[in-house]
Parts: structure tokens; sequence; C-alpha cells
């Protein structure tokens, strides 16, 4: 259904620590670099970091969640730890299983250093 996501940041080197480290946890390389954005491309789907064009500052959307896919709720707790060590702040409930109307959801939650929420979430069985 998407083709990429694209999330603006305000700081460059503290973006590609933080998405290094958490597309890293997931099996992902580091970031490509092009035309100044920070690349990243794993499992079909693709993410890029920029700095706004129109030269205003960067701000996370109230309400909006980027939600990336983990192998399993181990691959989801290294994501996470990974997002802090890396300058991510937790939020929510910590990681664990949660049920609702789609079944059993490991999910993981965190706000990047530009306070973007990000979601790693595995299905249960």
């Amino acid at each position: 259904m998407f083709s990429h996501i694209m999330l603006g940041t305000n700081n460059m080197d503290a973006a590609r620590k933080f998405y290094d480290a958490i597309i890293g946890a997931l099996g992902g390389r580091p970031a490509m670099e092009n035309n100044g954005r920070l690349v990243y491309m794993h499992n079909g789907g693709m993410l890029i970091i920029t700095t706004p064009i129109n030269g205003e500052p960067a701000c996370h959307a109230n309400g909006g969640t980027i939600g990336f896919a983990a192998s399993s709720p181990e691959q989801a707790d290294a994501w996470h730890a990974a997002g802090v060590a890396a300058g991510g702040t937790p939020i929510e409930d910590a990681p664990g299983v949660r049920e609702g109307s789609f079944g059993k959801l490991y999910l993981a939650y965190l706000r990047d250093p530009c306070g973007n929420k990000l979601c790693a979430m595995h299905r249960m069985a």
C-alpha cells in the first residue's frame, strides 16, 4: 500500500545514530545518503529522514505512529533497547503483549530524537 515513509528531523546526526541503531536491530543496514537525506531500505520498505525542504523546523505528528515489523518479541526488545541507547525515549507501557481485536501483539514504543512516535510490533501466534 505504501511506497515509503519520510520523516523530518532538525538534527541529522542524532537521527542517523538513532535510526541506524533501530533499523540495525531489525537486521537492516545503516543509512545511505541521497541528496542530504538518510535512506533506509529493508524488507521491501523504504524510510527516508530529511530536514524539511521548506526551511521550517521539523515537528512530529500528534496522533501519528510509524510501525516497524519485528520477527519476534526478542527482536522488538532489541529494537527498543537500541533506540533508547541511541537517544530515543521510551513511552507508553513497557514492551510486552497487548491483546485486542487483532489478537495478541507484542508492542514496544519509542519517540525518536525529534519526537516522532514509533512502534515495533510482532504478531503473536
